[in-house]
């Protein structure tokens, strides 16, 4: 039967897929902790529910509401994710990596008004609405309240507040929709990887990030979310793990596969188990990828995305890496691959008017994937995604079968271990120094981490080096700290006074 021309979209709540998942496989393992199983799909469905009932009845949130997620990778981070959506609340994943100061900025511009933190980052939080202590006796309880039926939302509802680095030195939340989260499952099952009911993904990257996403085509699929005992990263640990679960998938950063890589060429394991390692967040080198295939076969797959469009602009699938008969394999194998399902991508010039086939320009998408827009920043929404095409910064250019080809960035941003580190939020904090009269931070290549930050100062006196790395680490993230200072007499500047960076770049490249 036809719907009525008016008629509104269906409820959806992406919570569903844990409901659908604990229906249609109730037996099958849900969540685990290294080697051992701690949830089935039925036994997270209902703890998830169990939340949702808690977090209404004794903290009173309504739908709509934000919950800060301030967590290092555990197992209940799962069940917190699922909880909130089952109850019709925003989860607001933070970097556990920040500086206090950068949490306590994003936990008053969410407008959290609950906040669940591991146990060793509670002492440092500064918060103003009620804390938890993830698995505490309190959060417990509230996993054994009474559970309340999946709460109804719209694919326009709010689901995952995510918090991007700014260029302005204050990130931006994008505000990413159920309709987005489930866009992006279904991209994930038709371009990157199918899914299949009992199989793994391991999560050793950063769940506030590209791997929590990815926990919702697993769940979608009834597959188990594996979290390491060491709760990070550890190539070791993941390779002992990987003949431990059926059908093993992980999402990486390329800094994270270079070192699985080398830890698998060092030893003898057992990779049958392996099915892909998923890499985003950074490009990979050709001969960063020769070296993967040769250790690990073909079970490589790409994605690129942003925040804005998560983990869904363009997939290279490991078909497309393996695929070596086609002329222009190499060209493609260097390339981030073709648009994701239901995704259209494009080549702006500044303008944003599409550009032809080849030439280069701005990286442009649009589809169901992209965000609506970022909380509480209307001018930073019309001036990104207006008009309904997401202006990434990005710089590349789409041959003639639609593969996109990256080539630069067009926002100064530093990618370092997976990492978006923006040059000014570094400046700042520098220039605050008493000594320092003018810096400019730049990326420069680095072959284990993608690019290391490097800090061009001027200053008077000259500081230690030692000084300045503790100026910096009381006033940024760890992550985002320079590895190296060079200091000189003057920074280059054009005729209008503007700091050349390209010329900082090409001479400490050349010097490096």
């Amino acid at each position: 039967m036809a719907l009525p021309v008016n008629a509104e979209p269906p409820p959806m709540n992406i919570a569903h897929l844990f409901a659908r998942s604990a229906g249609r496989a109730a037996g099958l393992p849900a969540v685990a902790r290294g080697e051992t199983v701690e949830l089935t799909q039925r036994a997270l469905a209902s703890r998830a529910a169990a939340l949702a009932g808690g977090l209404a009845s004794r903290h009173r949130l309504v739908p709509g509401d934000r919950v800060a997620l301030v967590m290092r990778n555990r197992p209940d981070y799962i069940t917190w994710l699922a909880g909130c959506w089952w109850g019709g609340l925003v989860a607001v994943p933070v970097n556990a990596a920040l500086h206090p100061r950068e949490l306590a900025w994003i936990l008053e511009h969410s407008g959290a008004r609950l906040t669940v933190v591991s146990s060793d980052l509670a002492p440092t939080l500064d918060s103003n609405g009620p804390v938890i202590v993830a698995g505490s006796a309190e959060a417990e309880a509230l996993m054994r309240a009474e559970a309340v039926p999946l709460v109804e939302r719209a694919s326009g509802d709010l689901a995952w507040l995510f918090y991007t680095s700014g260029t302005t030195g204050r990130p931006k939340g994008a505000m990413i929709t159920h309709g987005n989260l489930l866009a992006m499952t279904a991209a994930f099952l038709a371009d990157v990887e199918a899914v299949e009911p009992g199989d793994t993904i391991l999560h050793a990257a950063p769940m506030s990030h590209g791997s929590g996403l990815y926990i919702l085509p697993h769940a979608a699929k009834a597959a188990c979310q594996v979290v390491p005992e060491s709760g990070g990263f550890d190539a070791a640990e993941i390779l002992d793990l990987v003949p431990r679960w059926k059908r093993l998938r992980l999402f990486a950063a390329p800094t994270a596969v270079r070192r699985i890589v080398r830890a698998a060429a060092t030893g003898t394991p057992d990779l049958g188990n392996l099915t892909a390692v998923i890499y985003g967040g950074a490009p990979m080198y050709l001969a960063d990828l020769d070296e993967a295939h040769a250790v690990l076969g073909f079970r490589l797959a790409q994605i690129y995305g942003q925040g804005e469009s998560p983990m869904t602009i363009t997939a290279l699938d490991r078909h497309a890496h393996a695929d070596r008969r086609h002329p222009r394999w190499r060209e493609r194998l260097g390339s981030a691959g073709t648009a994701q399902l239901g995704m259209e991508v494009r080549i702006g010039d500044p303008q944003g008017r599409a550009l032809p086939t080849g030439a280069m320009g701005e990286v442009m998408a649009r589809g169901p994937a992209v965000v609506p827009g970022y909380w509480q920043d209307p001018e930073a929404s019309a001036r990104t995604m207006g008009d309904g095409w997401l202006r990434t910064g990005d710089i590349g250019r789409l041959d003639e079968d639609g593969f996109l080809t990256l080539t630069d960035r067009s926002k100064d941003v530093i990618i370092s271990g997976g990492m978006n580190i923006y040059p000014r939020e570094v400046e700042e904090a520098l220039l605050t120094h008493p000594d320092v009269r003018e810096v400019a931070v730049i990326g420069l290549p680095d072959p284990e981490w993608g690019e290391r930050v490097v800090a061009c100062v001027v200053a008077e006196p000259r500081p230690a080096e030692a000084a300045l790395d503790a100026w910096c680490l009381a006033r940024i993230a760890r992550f985002k700290r320079p590895k190296a200072y060079v200091f000189l007499e003057a920074l280059p500047k054009s005729a209008y006074g503007k700091v050349l960076k390209r010329e900082l770049r090409a001479q400490l490249g050349e010097a490096s």
